[in-house]
């Protein structure tokens, strides 16, 4: 894969991320995010060499992360300062998941090469990608010890699942 590409889905996610935050904490609004990651999301799938692997990956993803954030809240682990939620999550975490997951089609292979970076990465970045939102006051975090011991466990289960099994499966 181009170098262009990596960086444009790269960037693309990040701006995903930036909006759904900033969206919230600056205009207290959900729109920009959504919008954003709706746009991103499509226009990686269309320029996808494996539609059928892209939607696949993306749909697991998206809904163990979503599955996995909603059982936090509810939990009151933490929780969101947001203007609009479904369900437990803010709207936005309904694209910013799939935004992510996008990253796992054609970004992420190369890690298969180096499983304990991969683990690794996923367990220190995860956590720190959340646990950033606090100072913005988009997160509250009511439990630390049980929220990063979760949220380590959860990347390093996710990245294990995307490396032993998404992998390797056949998308004909």
């Amino acid at each position: 894969m181009s170098k262009i590409k990596i960086f444009l889905i790269l960037s693309g996610y990040q701006l995903t991320w930036l909006m759904c935050v900033f969206g919230e904490v600056l205009y207290n609004s959900y729109l920009p995010g959504l919008i954003t990651g709706i746009i991103f999301v499509l226009v990686v799938f269309k320029n996808s060499k494996n539609k059928k692997r892209f939607f696949y990956i993306v749909f697991l993803i998206s809904i163990i992360g979503y599955f996995f954030d909603s059982i936090l809240v509810n939990f009151e682990i933490y929780n969101f300062n947001t203007s609009l939620y479904v369900a437990v999550l803010p709207i936005w975490m309904l694209i910013l998941w799939p935004s992510f997951a996008t990253l796992f089609d054609e970004i992420f292979v190369f890690l298969s090469n180096h499983k304990f970076f991969a683990v690794f990465l996923s367990a220190v970045l995860g956590p720190l990608t959340y646990y950033s939102g606090s100072p913005l006051g988009l997160i509250n975090i009511n439990q630390h010890f049980t929220f990063f011991s979760l949220m380590i466990l959860f990347w390093i289960f996710l990245m294990l699942f995307y490396l032993n099994f998404l992998l390797k499966q056949k998308f004909n």
